[in-house]
Order: structure tokens, then C-alpha cells, then sequence
């Protein structure tokens, strides 16, 4: 399993009962985990620092309880570079700090390729790789078909004086199908595509279903000399040997990385944040 370390702004300071506590900076809170299905050590909804606790309701869904006063959003720092936090209706923050298991490695890739490279980000949520590869020096194209995380994604663009992200609300897989009509290329492909989800015309997507023949799709947009093809899963039991079978079926045996990542805890353990597979042409 891969960990991502480096945080100094972020933590896992104790998980059980379903739920991780975490500390964002300055601000420390508690929210569900479908991972975590062992006893905590103690009650985590009494820790003494608990800023904010995301509570699941009976009937579906779920809402924030505060008890303290927790800005709309703050900011942390991986790098030298800015994401902000904000508690959304879902549970979740706005950013996934095990990508940085990722981050670290395209940051590598892109830097050390010795050209220009374009990238292109699909599933891309609130930009965390997209403000990654463009700081490394990439050329980024960020797609996703939600609004409302586009917007945030060009907030941690600006957090971080990057103004040269192009930025699309669409369907991923419109997207590709209209960029190869268009002819268009890149040199690297990063997807993080949910488990489930629905296109702008009730198109159905399932992950175990539909995620081959999308990978097959983009490499219809894989430039001559592509760098690398990052798949990101989060889906409960998805092994990290079927990302690996995916791009070696699809892309050709060569230089393929697949593993679960995960984030340490202050408990001594590791929290799964599910799987990567990335292929790499040297």
C-alpha cells in the first residue's frame, strides 16, 4: 500500500464505528468512512477538539452539526500549494488528501519529461491534480459535469495564481467523443470516475460496467508520446489488479504501478482510501 505522509496540514487522528476524525488545519472533524467497520478505542464524537461532526440521517443523507464556530471555508497547504475546505451537504470537504500518493508522482513525471506536456483530467471534482500538474508546468484540461465543483476547482486555481487551467462543464465521455471528432491529443489522462452516476440526459454509469470501454475511449485521445494514464477508485472492492488489468489490456504491457493507497492515523494504523493504477512511457 502506498501512504500519502506529507501532509503537515492534515491528519487522521482516530478512526472506528464507521466514522475517521480528522484535523483540516485548524479545525478538527468527524464524518462517516464506508471502510472503517472495526470498534473505536474510545467514543470519537467525545474527543475534546471536535470542531464538527457530519451525522447520517435515518431517511438518507445527512447534515453538519458544529460545536464551534468553523469558518465556511479555510485553507490548507500541501507543497507550498493552497485547497480549501468546505463542509458540504455530503459529507465530504472538497478535497481527498490520499491523492497526494498521486499528486507526488505526477508532479515527478511531468517535471522530469523535459517537454511541454498536456494534460488532461477527467472526473476532475475540485481540481486537486489539475492545480498539481499545472504548478509542475503541464498544460491542463480540467472536465466535470457538476457546476458547482468547476467553480470550486477555479477557487484552489486562484488560491494558487494559476489562471491558465481550461476549465469544462460536460459529460466526460461527450467530451472525449467530441475532442476526437475535433482531433485533439494529450500527452497524459488522470480519472478519478465515480462509482455511480448520471449523464445530463439520464445516461446510467456503472463503474464494474462502463469504466473499460471509457478507458478504451480515451486512448483514442492519447497523444504519439504519451507520459502516463492514472486511474483513481474509491469503489469498495475494486482491486488494484483490475486497474492494472485495464491498462495493460488496453494500453499494451510496459511500466504499470497499481496498489491501494491509504493515509496514516495517529492510532498506528492505516486508513484504505481505495486503489491507483498508472501506466508510464519513459
Amino acid at each position: 500500500m502506498k501512504l500519502a505522509k506529507d501532509w503537515k496540514d492534515y491528519k487522521v487522528l482516530a478512526t472506528g464505528d464507521g466514522e475517521k476524525l480528522e484535523r483540516w488545519g485548524d479545525y478538527t472533524l468527524l464524518r462517516p468512512d464506508p471502510q472503517v467497520i472495526w470498534r473505536a478505542r474510545a467514543p470519537l464524537a467525545n474527543y475534546s477538539g471536535l470542531d464538527g461532526h457530519y451525522i447520517r440521517s435515518s431517511s438518507g443523507g445527512g447534515a453538519w452539526q458544529f460545536k464551534n464556530k468553523v469558518p465556511g471555508t479555510w485553507k490548507v497547504s500541501w507543497k507550498g500549494m493552497h485547497f480549501i475546505i468546505k463542509p458540504m451537504g455530503f459529507k465530504h470537504t472538497g478535497l481527498f488528501p490520499e491523492q497526494a500518493v498521486n499528486w507526488n508522482d505526477l508532479m515527478a513525471l511531468i517535471q522530469n519529461s523535459g517537454r511541454q506536456i498536456k494534460v488532461l483530467n477527467l472526473f476532475a471534482y475540485t481540481g486537486g491534480a489539475s492545480v498539481v500538474c499545472s504548478k509542475a508546468g503541464a498544460l491542463v484540461t480540467h472536465v466535470d459535469a457538476s457546476k458547482g465543483m468547476v467553480e470550486r476547482a477555479k477557487e484552489n486555481a486562484l488560491a494558487n495564481n494559476i489562471t491558465n487551467i481550461r476549465f469544462i462543464i460536460d459529460d466526460c465521455q461527450k467530451f472525449i467523443e467530441r475532442e476526437i471528432r475535433r482531433g485533439n491529443f494529450y500527452d497524459a489522462i488522470i480519472m478519478d470516475p465515480p462509482s455511480y452516476g448520471r449523464g445530463t440526459n439520464g445516461e446510467m454509469w456503472k463503474l464494474e460496467d462502463n469504466l473499460f470501454d471509457f478507458v478504451e475511449l480515451t486512448k483514442k485521445v492519447l497523444s504519439d508520446k504519451p507520459l502516463f494514464v492514472l486511474i483513481s477508485s474509491y469503489t469498495t472492492g475494486l482491486g488494484a489488479s483490475v486497474l492494472a488489468n485495464i491498462l495493460s489490456l488496453v494500453f499494451g504491457e510496459g511500466d504499470i504501478d497499481a496498489d491501494e493507497i491509504g493515509l496514516p492515523t495517529d492510532e498506528g494504523i492505516v486508513l484504505p482510501c481505495g486503489t491507483r493504477g498508472i501506466k508510464i512511457w519513459k
